[in-house]
């Protein structure tokens, strides 16, 4: 009996956006960003938050709703990740 211990729904993390979280993370060392890296836990404070949306909005041409932004939204790597490509396919290209 094997008891795999893989998630179901893995949300896969767009290389450039890991790269961009990277400088936010001060916590993070060398530890791979995953979709279950908790980012306040990392070292993503308010602050970063504000200058990390501005990041995200320059970097893939978008605009996070306001009712994205949010402790919610911002908890993990997947979770930013998930509301980012919400806002449309040519963010994944």
């Amino acid at each position: 009996m094997s008891t795999n211990a893989t998630t179901t729904t893995t949300t896969e993390l767009d290389p450039r956006f890991t790269e961009l979280l990277a400088p936010f993370l001060k916590f993070a060392g060398d530890r791979p960003i995953t979709a279950e890296s908790h980012l306040r836990d990392l070292g993503l404070d308010s602050m970063q938050s504000i200058e990390l949306l501005f990041a995200i909005e320059d970097t893939f041409g978008i605009a996070l709703p306001d009712e994205d932004l949010n402790d919610t939204t911002f908890a993990t790597a997947g979770s930013l990740w998930t509301a980012i490509e919400a806002q449309g396919p040519e963010v994944s290209a």
